[in-house]
């Protein structure tokens, strides 16, 4: 057995079973391996939809992923999906073939690429190694929840493996949880009886349901108030003391309860300036606690208070079992009666904008809130529309909201929901995405027809790159490099084999209510004409920041 093949075969061994790449001459022979071993391959048009894919599988699942690809060009055409796996420490194997070879027109240095975007990066060393060292880059990707690179020279994978080799191959431990310490523990139960106004915001370190519950225990306990991070959206839907999302995207009322808070508990998140509006959601006055399973995470961002290292379920049940009587904290009559009324986005005023040419995006995301089932599983791109969909959506629980916006790379998002989509089969797949997100990823158009996925794709078409045309058109400035002719998305989504429809106003929405109620052939695409007199009130809210 060569050791293309026993790579392959000890990566699914060890518990990877979904695949994703883009295959060339250098991981052909370890991408069949996978498949003929059990994995699942699924062939993107692009390595960087296909490492996207991946991130977004990961992320939605549970369960680590691979990424295969050719060497040089291949792992390139890759480093933008890798680097926002690696920012979102998304449990990742990158199999990348490698050439050794100087003068090969392949060669780069592609271990010093994988370090330059945060992965950790391995090598393949020997045929008698090889196993070893590719259930060292799993355990790796698993328990230290990194991005890893491992390299796979040319020349090594040719070689004979020992026999026996791959009798070693199997699943790592599950990561043991971090239990707190009892001090800790005994801190944060101090600041907790201490709090008259106490928040909960709970981050990607939370999206469980064990985390879930023993949460909401503990707020129900002492009155807190239960926010998220955007990466954990949809974590308390349902319950009626949420608050939804904090930070940029919050709601006018969520902004006011988290800024008059007086204590404000991070629980697996990092309270970085996107969820915290670059501090101003922080009083003076304010006690600031953060529970971590990572040590290194605690006060990153800002200066803590509290710091507790510790697994997010086990900390809050460890804080159960110290006792206390329930209080009422920030829940009282007034608070409840806001939130029913005003905390979600779309139930806030607004002045329709919209024409006969152009809809409104708040006016069009309510309009397919409505319209499209409630079970479903949502990936969005970057750019001045993602507010909208992001919060005008809703979502029934964490698992159907993936954001990839560790790295703001526009581009992204209708990979994002091909991976979301895969590993959440049972719910609607919707792609939220701008034009120009829309056109930089559209060759996954047919990965999602290949695939069979009934998706929908909405694009917010304003013709440009919009978060350039609001921060620099008001001064002044020529915007000719971010303004685009008019595209017909829709038509370039039918060339795919999508039905498309084309929206201006909310009457042309009956198309997709008419889809949603069958037979859906095939997925469909929303060439949104939407309004761009301003900008989105996240893009104001992040320009006042900087």
């Amino acid at each position: 057995m060569k050791v293309a093949e026993a790579v392959g075969r000890a990566v699914t061994a060890a518990g990877v079973g979904r695949v994703f790449g883009v295959v060339g001459s250098g991981n052909f022979h370890l991408t069949n391996a996978m498949v003929a071993a059990g994995a699942r391959f699924v062939a993107a048009r692009h390595e960087g939809g296909a490492a996207t894919m991946a991130d977004a599988y990961a992320r939605m699942s549970g369960r680590p992923a691979a990424l295969s690809v050719h060497q040089g060009p291949g792992l390139t055409n890759a480093l933008t999906g890798v680097t926002e796996a690696a920012k979102s420490r998304t449990p990742l194997l990158v199999l990348a073939a490698e050439v050794t070879e100087p003068r090969s027109n392949f060669h780069v240095d592609q271990e010093a690429l994988g370090r330059a975007v945060g992965a950790i990066t391995l090598r393949v060393t020997s045929a008698e190694n090889a196993v070893g060292q590719t259930l060292d880059a799993v355990r790796l990707a698993l328990h230290e929840r990194r991005t890893v690179l491992l390299n796979l020279p040319l020349a090594v994978q040719a070689l004979d493996v020992p026999d026996g080799v791959l009798a070693q191959a199997a699943p790592p431990p599950q990561r043991a949880a971090v239990e707190p310490t009892a001090a800790d523990v005994a801190a944060l139960a101090r600041a907790l009886d201490r709090a008259r106004r106490p928040v909960f915001v709970a981050g990607r370190g939370s999206r469980s349901p064990g985390a879930r519950d023993a949460l909401a225990a503990l707020a129900e306990r002492h009155g807190a108030l239960l926010a998220t991070s955007a990466v954990a959206r949809g974590l308390f839907h349902g319950n009626p003391w949420s608050l939804d999302v904090s930070g940029g995207f919050a709601s006018p009322l969520t902004a006011e309860l988290i800024g008059a808070a007086d204590t404000i508990v991070g629980w697996g998140c990092a309270l970085n300036m996107w969820t915290m509006r670059h501090g101003n959601l922080i009083g003076s006055d304010t006690t600031v606690v953060q529970v971590d399973d990572d040590a290194s995470a605690l006060g990153a961002h800002r200066d803590v208070h509290v710091g507790v290292t510790g697994d997010v379920e086990r900390t809050a049940r460890r804080v159960l079992e110290t006792g206390g009587a329930k209080r009422q904290g920030y829940r009282t009559a007034d608070v409840a009666a806001g939130i029913a009324a005003r905390v979600r986005l779309r139930d806030v005023p607004y002045e329709d904008t919209g024409s006969r040419e152009r809809i409104d995006p708040r006016t069009l995301s309510i309009a397919l809130d409505d319209i499209l089932p409630a079970e479903r599983v949502i990936g969005v791109d970057s750019g001045n529309f993602m507010g909208y969909p992001s919060m005008y959506l809703s979502v029934p629980d964490e698992n159907g909201f993936c954001f990839t916006q560790a790295f703001q790379s526009i581009g992204l998002g209708l990979a994002t929901a091909i991976g979301a989509a895969l590993a959440q089969p049972d719910r609607l797949p919707v792609a939220a995405l701008g034009d120009g997100g829309a056109l930089m990823g559209a060759a996954e158009l047919d990965t999602v027809r290949r695939l069979g996925l009934p998706m929908v794709v909405v694009v917010y078409n304003d013709d440009g790159y919009g978060a350039e045309v609001h921060h620099f058109g008001p001064d002044g400035h020529p915007l000719d490099t971010v303004e685009f002719p008019s595209t017909d998305i829709a038509d370039v989504a039918r060339g795919y084999g999508f039905e498309a429809v084309t929206v201006r106003t909310r009457a042309d929405l009956k198309a997709v209510a008419d889809w949603v109620a069958g037979p859906r052939s095939a997925p469909v695409l929303i060439d949104a004409k939407v309004v761009k007199d301003r900008g989105s009130w996240w893009l104001e809210e992040a320009f006042r920041g900087h």
